[in-house]
């Protein structure tokens, strides 16, 4: 039951994939241009990667489930402060808000799903939190492009907060609060700094920091360079998520059977190969281009991302096993918001000069070729051993 509270509240932390699809209607509300909407993402994504690995180490010490409920409190709140703040400024506040009880949740989540499983089945219930999590992302834009034709952006923050309080509740009645047992101390830096924790921890970086090309970009060339509807383009968003939902489940089975190197070096090349096609596209390329890339770029990291996890959690003895899920969300969301930074950073220089979609194009590209160089490194280099 433990494990379903926790992937439960996890799905709905990453019903922020709503957000995406909202940014369009956003930036007009509050007059803002495209590349200034990346810090809806920062403020949010830069919090909880902070976080997460704080949350999950304390966790340790006091309890899961106590960091748990917080993170869930927490972000009921910021949801109905996003839903309704007045300017660009407090839509900022809300989503710091937001990040640190994302923090929390996803600090925790991991070692509540691994908890007292078996080292040859711990693939298998990672695949079952990153399904979740994919479920989230997945049905995420398709309600996000209802909801913001019928209703305006707000509603994107109005719905998860029945939902998170429901998690809420549900989660103060089920999950204990104290630690069973408790770690004897939290983890030292120098446990994180061995070569068997920051080589995967270095190619999640990669691979997420290259996917957010797609989260950031990808809705303001479906609505603005395409010229679709917020529903439609929220349809073919869902693919990316999807694939990584689809993905997720089959990985962790994989990655319980076979050594975790395959999975990850394949992955990260599907990745890439779903970014360097997007970065073909323009808005006169032919649907079925676009549908491929996207679909092809999240089934990669659904992929890579369940084995690394495994790889990174494994590196950690089981009393440390929330440092081990924290560390793992630190290491992907400093990529996310390094690949934010960045890739928003070249879009919006080159949008002056050549355009947004072949500006776009030139982030895709990018993306697709950092991730493609660690696809590499992961097939040819084998992970430390300690």
């Amino acid at each position: 039951m433990i494990r379903w509270i926790a992937a439960v509240g996890a799905l709905v932390i990453s019903l922020d994939s709503t957000m995406n699809i909202a940014f369009p209607a956003i930036a007009a509300a509050f007059a803002v241009p495209p590349e200034r909407v990346r810090w809806v993402i920062v403020c949010y994504v830069l919090v909880y990667a902070l976080l997460s690995l704080v949350a999950g180490a304390l966790a340790d010490r006091v309890g899961h489930g106590r960091v748990f409920r917080l993170g869930l409190a927490l972000s009921v709140i910021a949801f109905v402060m996003g839903g309704l703040a007045p300017t660009f400024g407090w839509l900022l506040i809300a989503r710091v808000l937001q990040g640190l009880g994302g923090g929390c949740v996803y600090g925790t989540a991991p070692g509540l799903v691994t908890l007292g499983v078996a080292s040859d089945q711990r693939g298998r219930a990672l695949g079952f939190l990153a399904a979740a999590m994919g479920l989230g992302l997945t049905v995420g834009p398709v309600i996000a492009g209802v909801l913001v034709d019928a209703f305006g952006w707000r509603a994107v923050f109005h719905l998860r907060v029945p939902l998170m309080l429901a998690t809420l509740i549900w989660a103060v009645r089920v999950v204990p609060g104290a630690p069973a047992p408790r770690a004897p101390r939290v983890v030292a830096a120098g446990e994180l700094l061995r070569g068997r924790v920051l080589f995967p921890g270095a190619l999640s970086f990669v691979a997420n920091a290259g996917m957010f090309a797609i989260w950031l970009l990808a809705p303001f060339y479906l609505v603005a360079g395409r010229g679709m509807s917020a529903t439609v383009a929220g349809v073919l968003f869902m693919l990316t998520p999807l694939g990584t939902t689809l993905a997720a489940p089959l990985a962790g089975r994989l990655s319980d059977r076979t050594a975790a190197r395959v999975p990850v070096a394949v992955g990260l090349g599907l990745e890439a190969a779903g970014l360097a096609l997007l970065s073909r596209a323009d808005p006169t390329s032919p649907l079925l281009v676009v549908v491929i890339a996207l679909f092809a770029a999240g089934f990669g990291l659904g992929t890579f991302q369940v084995p690394n996890m495994a790889v990174t959690m494994a590196a950690f003895p089981a009393l440390q096993q929330g440092a081990a899920g924290g560390f793992a969300f630190l290491a992907r969301t400093l990529g996310v918001v390094t690949g934010v930074l960045g890739l928003a950073q070249l879009f919006a220089v080159r949008r002056l000069s050549v355009g947004l979609a072949p500006a776009a194009a030139e982030a895709f590209l990018a993306a697709g070729i950092a991730v493609g160089l660690a696809a590499i490194v992961a097939g040819v280099i084998r992970a430390p051993a300690s």
